[in-house]
């Protein structure tokens, strides 16, 4: 065994470095996911109480806190955040893909 460690660089989407599906949905999904996370953590607001808030599921945002992410689209956690009193803000950048080298 060699005690050489190879340094492979990320994409930027773990999602994609890991080759599943749809990896730009999956992060942006992520992201916003973990922005409901954050603001809940900062007003310490159990999901109960966000639930009393927003009139949002509590099962859902404990799906949210669990990273079950599947079953949410993006503009319902749009709304979610929306509903906790936050403004989403979306830019959009297209270019093209950096395509890494994969070796044989």
């Amino acid at each position: 065994m060699s005690d050489d460690i190879e340094i492979v660089r990320g994409s930027g989407n773990v999602f994609r470095d890991l080759g599943l599906e749809n990896p730009e949905l999956r992060q942006l999904k992520a992201l916003l996911a973990g922005q409901i996370v954050r603001v809940l953590d900062e007003r310490q607001l159990s999901v109960r109480r966000a639930h009393e808030m927003t009139g949002i599921a509590a099962s859902d945002f404990s799906r949210i806190r669990q990273v079950k992410l599947e079953r949410f689209t993006v503009d319902r956690l749009m709304a979610a955040l929306s509903r906790l009193g936050q403004e989403v803000e979306v830019s959009v950048r297209v270019h093209p893909r950096e395509i890494a080298s994969v070796p044989a």
